[in-house]
């Protein structure tokens, strides 16, 4: 079978760090095309990478028949035109998270991928771990009894006022890097949508983003979900599940190592036991995973809808950040 050729928008330190090793393995996908709105710098990428094909603008990548995808890491504030604009160009598109500014931007983008018969997806790498495979299975089959509370805590320290992620106007700050992450794992676990949420939230006095955020997740009948996540914190990540029959805990949930087993610790009556998944690398498999359904003409593996809805949470915590009470979640 032929690899798809993937053409991606923009010289991503992410895609550097985290995905081009990885996808030299795919059996599916080339990395074939990049993108800069600098020629100079798109070469240099594209030389330092492998890439066949370097683009001066974003649009000539694009309109380049021999792209089969694109993969879409740019600022968050680009998303929904460069979304639009591949869309238009008959690409499908795999998006960083989050996959706009707002749920009603990323209905919008799914509106018109879907107008143009083009498959859109949101990038969440941490679902196609086989540790958040077997957690979820160990959920669904009612193990740990019925599900009533996650808890999650998701950190880093960065204090550079250049960087992107501390840029407001860009689409900063901790919910939209981080608290994504922790608002989709409980919704994944949970299998359903909260009703409400209640949020605090502190910003930067110099970057005005959202720095340390706290926030709580109503799933109805006393189910709730509970997270912490800073951007100028000791950095720590951690998912805990806790049922009526037992718990599990999975040690690192979002940024596993791509070399070394998942651990999910299971608690029953029965006594504890460490699973240890298979060694994984998630960004291989994401991106293997929406080719194959690309390929196989189906939908994508995470579907957008989950995207939209993810981003509706989103929406809430911040307008309880601002009303200091609850917000209703609403319904796309």
């Amino acid at each position: 079978m032929d690899k798809l050729r993937m053409g991606v928008l923009g010289c991503s330190r992410h895609y550097e760090l985290r995905v081009a090793l990885p996808l030299r393995s795919s059996l599916l996908v080339e990395p074939y095309a990049v993108a800069s709105r600098n020629g100079a710098k798109a070469q240099a990428f594209a030389d330092k990478l492998d890439f066949p094909k370097a683009y001066g603008s974003y649009e000539a990548l694009l309109a380049d028949p021999d792209v089969d995808f694109v993969y879409i890491p740019l600022p968050n504030h680009l998303h929904l035109e460069y979304i639009k604009k591949a869309a238009e160009a008959g690409k499908p598109v795999l998006c960083e998270k989050p996959v706009c500014l707002n749920a009603k931007e990323a209905a919008e983008a799914a509106a018109y991928c879907q107008s143009r018969n083009v498959p859109l997806m949101e990038a969440f790498m941490y679902r196609f771990h086989p540790q958040w495979v077997r957690a979820k299975e160990i959920v669904t089959s009612g193990e740990i009894g019925e599900l009533l509370t996650v808890h999650a805590h998701f950190s880093y320290s960065n204090k550079d006022g250049t960087n992107i992620r501390n840029r407001a106007e860009t689409g900063g700050g901790a919910v939209y890097d981080i608290g994504c992450y922790t608002v989709s794992s409980a919704r994944h676990l949970f299998g359903r949508e909260p009703a409400r949420v209640i949020c605090t939230l502190v910003r930067d006095a110099s970057f005005k983003t959202d720095i340390l955020v706290s926030a709580l997740l109503d799933f109805g009948e006393g189910r709730a979900a509970t997270f912490t996540i800073g951007t100028q914190m000791h950095p720590s990540q951690r998912v805990d599940a806790i049922g009526s029959g037992g718990s599990l805990s999975i040690e690192v949930p979002f940024n596993m190592y791509p070399d070394v087993p998942g651990k999910v610790t299971v608690f029953t009556g029965v006594g504890q036991r460490l699973i240890e998944t298979e060694i994984a690398d998630q960004y291989l498999l994401e991106f293997d995973a929406y080719a194959e359904s690309i390929i196989q003409q189906r939908e994508a593996p995470t579907p957008v809808s989950d995207a939209i809805a993810n981003m509706a949470v989103l929406d809430a915590l911040f307008k309880s950040a601002a009303s200091g009470a609850w917000e209703t979640v609403r319904k796309y």
